[in-house]
């Protein structure tokens, strides 16, 4: 008998150790995945769209050949702010709103266009030499008859007259701005954006470790507009402020 209550102690003894232990893990240690409540930022890459229209348009008029891989090589750390907040109201449930910033959208634009503009007058001072051209095809050269040939700089006459690098703002904020509630259940965010007339539903597989989230679009939401064609909907968000 005593062998017995000492076997049913010892064993009492073993689960409080195992669950005090598995407490203190979870409060210290576990993250709560399903809060995912607080201000987050995420950067779009950018750099392969400009490149590949960049790459596009020169081609177009016969430009000295370059690879996409040199046009990428210009075009780097081409990247769009987007700022996401959460807030959770219950369990595994809140609101949010989402939306490009303007001033980051201009700055990667306007860095995209100065990145052309190098490649542009490299390749034009490739073209002229390969023309017999005896003057000079430095950089400063080439842009100082660049001005004279189109009453501009490189980079403002790429913008008026070349390719559009981004997708504009106005598909940006189609793609990716909005307000409404979300839910966070087994490891799916489901979040519905109210638009007033409309709630339309956007549903991502979602990892969060600390003060990484990771969101990937399911394959069966809602396509919002032509860039889920071709943009997969995974970002990596920042956690900026708790």
């Amino acid at each position: 008998m005593k062998i017995i209550k000492n076997t049913i102690f010892i064993l009492l003894f073993l689960i409080l150790s195992i669950s005090t232990a598995l407490l203190i893990y979870l409060h210290f240690f576990a993250s709560n995945d399903n809060d995912l409540s607080g201000e987050w930022t995420a950067e779009l890459d950018m750099t392969e769209q400009a490149a590949v229209t960049a790459l596009s348009w020169l081609q177009d008029i016969e430009a000295v050949s370059i690879s996409l891989e040199d046009m990428e090589a210009y075009m780097q750390d081409l990247t769009i702010q987007v700022n996401l907040t959460l807030e959770q109201t219950a369990r595994s449930e809140g609101t949010f709103h989402c939306r490009i910033l303007p001033e980051s959208y201009d700055a990667c634009n306007q860095a995209a266009y100065e990145a052309f503009a190098v490649a542009f007058r490299e390749l034009a001072a490739e073209r002229l030499r390969m023309a017999g051209y005896t003057e000079g095809t430095d950089e400063e050269s080439v842009e100082a008859l660049v001005t004279e040939t189109f009453g501009m700089s490189t980079v403002a006459y790429l913008m008026t007259c070349g390719p559009a690098l981004l997708p504009s703002m106005e598909e940006l904020q189609a793609q990716y701005d909005g307000s409404g509630t979300y839910k966070a259940e087994e490891d799916i965010l489901t979040r519905q954006f109210d638009s007033g007339a409309s709630v339309t539903t956007k549903t991502e597989g979602y990892i969060r470790k600390d003060s990484i989230l990771i969101l990937s679009e399911e394959t069966d939401s809602v396509s919002f507009g032509f860039l889920s064609d071709h943009y997969p909907m995974i970002y990596t968000l920042e956690q900026t402020q708790d």
